[in-house]
């Protein structure tokens, strides 16, 4: 594992119809919705820890801890950064933000835990 504090990747999208709030179920107006701002933040963490893992290796995700600050209209380009503040074996926390066009719209922490996918596979096909 190559990865070291400080690592960091942006993940960007423009908001379209499909990631809003009232398309998600998740509220009833079409603005930026939470969890898809939830994923877009994750998505930094993932191929930010993914640059510096070995062939075989990925991460889950294992914890979410955000405020949605802010709401992003439609047609608005939105991006998160995620980057990493804490290594502890294969566990990885993340400080991750969002940004639309105007101001911060999010911010909070994230979790990641290193794996040898074929094993987790393995193992969660055996349920």
């Amino acid at each position: 594992m190559m990865l070291k504090i400080g690592d960091q990747f942006i993940s960007e999208l423009i908001v379209e119809e499909k990631h809003t709030a009232a398309a998600f179920g998740s509220g009833t107006i079409f603005v930026f919705s939470t969890p898809m701002m939830i994923g877009l933040m994750e998505n930094a963490a993932l191929k930010c820890a993914q640059v510096g893992l070995s062939e075989g290796q990925s991460t889950v995700g294992t914890f979410v801890n955000v405020k949605h600050m802010a709401a992003t209209p439609m047609n608005m380009k939105v991006k998160a950064i995620a980057t990493i503040i804490e290594i502890d074996g294969k566990k990885l926390t993340f400080a991750v933000e969002a940004f639309d066009e105007k101001e911060k719209i999010g911010e909070g922490t994230h979790g990641r835990y290193v794996i040898d996918a074929e094993k987790f596979l393995k193992r969660v096909n055996e349920k």
